[in-house]
């Protein structure tokens, strides 16, 4: 891993990067529903310097009631270029520091042809505990120029993936915390099943980062992880979650592991799990 294909940047990195007008900050942190105060409040009271909001709800696919999917090609190119984003900027995605939405928007980037994207190690937790400076209010940038054009390779429908109960081609593994996982907690998603998806791996993404510093484990944590889960780093991946946003922590994880190629399940639990859907496994993986 070098420092060019890392997809993690340090707060050091973007400490010394803050006047850079070619260096973009986004702040994609999110929560659950009902949650309060609202992402977007705990951003006005404080951020990153420069930093602008990426809401993971609002630039989405804006008919569809499954929460958040991918918005079309030219919705994300209008939508990035309003927060002042150009196609030759370098962006950096960060949340609050729960790891539970900036890998969300790097992998949007990366899917819709976008390869200088970057997420900071830690987030805001890290850079707050290290005495770092923020700033209050909104942030309203000249608009950029954007282009958008997605790769379907990056996601993964819920067909595709009751096609693969079959064919058993790409490994799926689920970023939920296990009782979620072994169906022995009522699911958080409202109206959905108990369960996982048959033949899923379970990889909690919060087994992933060190929940007192806020950073990613080292790279030889993150393979025993996997491997303990029995994941085949060699095979196809899908990642999954409750909703397509911490699916991405596993899918950040693996990247850096050196995987490449691996997918989104955009739809995750909260279309799986619907009453209607498909097969429901239950227990451990």
């Amino acid at each position: 891993m070098t420092s060019t294909d890392d997809p993690l940047v340090t707060t050091d990195w973007l400490a010394a990067r803050l006047d850079d007008p070619k260096v973009r900050i986004i702040d994609a942190s999110s929560k659950l529903p009902g949650v309060l105060p609202l992402p977007s409040e705990d951003y006005l009271g404080g951020h990153i310097p420069g930093a602008v909001f990426f809401d993971v709800n609002a630039i989405a696919a804006p008919d569809d009631p499954r929460p958040h999917m991918y918005p079309d090609a030219a919705q994300f190119a209008r939508d990035v270029a309003a927060l002042g984003i150009s196609s030759d900027d370098t962006v950096v995605a960060y949340d609050s520091g729960g790891w539970t939405a900036a890998p969300r928007a790097w992998w949007m980037f990366l899917s819709f042809g976008h390869p200088n994207v970057k997420v900071l190690d830690g987030g805001l937790k890290k850079w707050l505990r290290e005495g770092r400076p923020t700033h209050s209010g909104k942030v309203t940038p000249k608009p950029g120029k954007f282009r958008a054009k997605l790769d379907p390779n990056y996601v993964r429908s819920q067909q595709q993936l009751v096609g693969n109960l079959e064919t058993k081609a790409e490994q799926v593994i689920d970023a939920r915390a296990r009782p979620r996982f072994e169906g022995t907690v009522a699911e958080v998603w409202p109206g959905r099943r108990s369960g996982h998806i048959p033949g899923s791996r379970n990889v909690p993404y919060s087994e992933l980062f060190d929940a007192g510093t806020g950073a990613m484990k080292p790279l030889e944590d993150l393979r025993k992880a996997f491997t303990g889960a029995g994941v085949d780093l060699t095979r196809p991946i899908v990642t999954s979650c409750g909703s397509g946003v911490s699916a991405l922590v596993l899918t950040l994880a693996l990247y850096r592991l050196g995987v490449r190629g691996s997918a989104l399940y955009d739809g995750s639990w909260a279309e799986w799990g619907l009453p209607e859907g498909p097969p429901v496994a239950t227990g451990p993986a």
